[in-house]
């Protein structure tokens, strides 16, 4: 929980679009002092003129969030600039679909890369200086956000590589939250899991590695590319409304952090079916045509 933005640190990855670039606007105007972190060199040049303009002390990084040597420079350079973060958004994040066996290991490796460990990179190097400024001084407040997804709590079908990696970031940060209770009052955790939402992230291709790179995407990655094209395009909630739920959130100490609470009605009927042994229940229960879209499209 952070109730004193100014004068604070913020550490995001990501920052370049999205939910990344509208949290360090806020941060921005609340006077905190930026960190941006991003793979894709003009995003981050433009976010980093653009609060630099508006009078934020930047200090921006281009960086891929899945290297661990570069994660560490990253850490050591914010250590030496700026102390410890108060606030660190490990968001950074790309999307992947297809039938999961028709994932290649490029694939598995580039989306866990980012999606996965972009996240335990970030907690793993930033918490512990958190906690030494923390013991060092009684009143010092950090917080730690992790870019989860409904799809961190769901199994929306023909997009397994990304479930699984949201699956893992939703459960890592409730450890986190757990571990960090353990051992002190003074550093929060919270985990961001938005629904549709139009970001870059449809559009992440743009920045997987050369060296990742395969040859054309299968029929079914190309069916769930147009699918969450489709569905991300018609979301119609922001981007930026989002990322004051994430404030609010940090400010009062709140875990789970949803762009759409409604969707939380599938999650109920997922968690039932565990807690009862019964079989997966029918994704598309409220929207059948939908589903049978999607069959008859793999079927094809």
């Amino acid at each position: 929980m952070i109730e004193e933005f100014a004068g604070r640190t913020a550490v995001l990855t990501g920052a370049g679009s999205g939910f990344g670039l509208e949290c360090a606007r806020i941060a921005a105007r609340r006077g905190m002092r930026l960190v941006l972190v991003d793979v894709q060199q003009d995003a981050l040049d433009k976010v980093a003129a653009e609060l630099s303009d508006a009078g934020a002390e930047v200090l921006a990084r281009r960086v891929d969030v899945a290297d661990a040597a570069q994660m560490q420079a990253l850490a050591d350079a914010v250590a030496e600039r700026f102390g410890a973060p108060h606030l660190v958004f490990n968001n950074a994040g790309v999307g992947s679909g297809g039938l999961v066996w028709e994932n290649t290991l490029a694939d598995w490796q580039w989306v866990l890369g980012v999606n996965l460990w972009g996240v335990v990179h970030g907690v793993r190097l930033f918490t512990p200086m958190m906690l030494a400024a923390a013991r060092a001084d009684p009143a010092w407040r950090g917080h730690i956000v992790n870019t989860a997804s409904m799809a961190g709590l769901l199994t929306p079908p023909n997009m397994g590589i990304y479930n699984v990696s949201k699956h893992a970031v939703v459960a890592l940060t409730e450890t986190l939250y757990q571990d960090l209770s353990l051992v002190t009052e003074q550093v929060g955790a919270s985990v961001l899991c938005p629904y549709f939402v139009p970001t870059g992230i449809t559009q992440s291709d743009r920045n997987r590695p050369q060296s990742l790179r395969d040859a054309a995407l299968t029929p079914s990655q190309r069916i769930g590319q147009a699918m969450i094209d489709k569905a991300v395009a018609s979301g119609k909630v922001s981007a930026a409304e989002v990322a004051a739920k994430v404030f609010d959130a940090v400010a009062s100490g709140t875990f789970y952090i949803y762009s759409h609470p409604r969707a939380l009605g599938n999650v109920e009927s997922r968690m039932q079916a565990i807690v009862e042994g019964r079989n997966p229940p029918d994704p598309f229960a409220e929207r059948p045509e939908v589903g049978e879209q999607l069959k008859a499209a793999l079927r094809r």
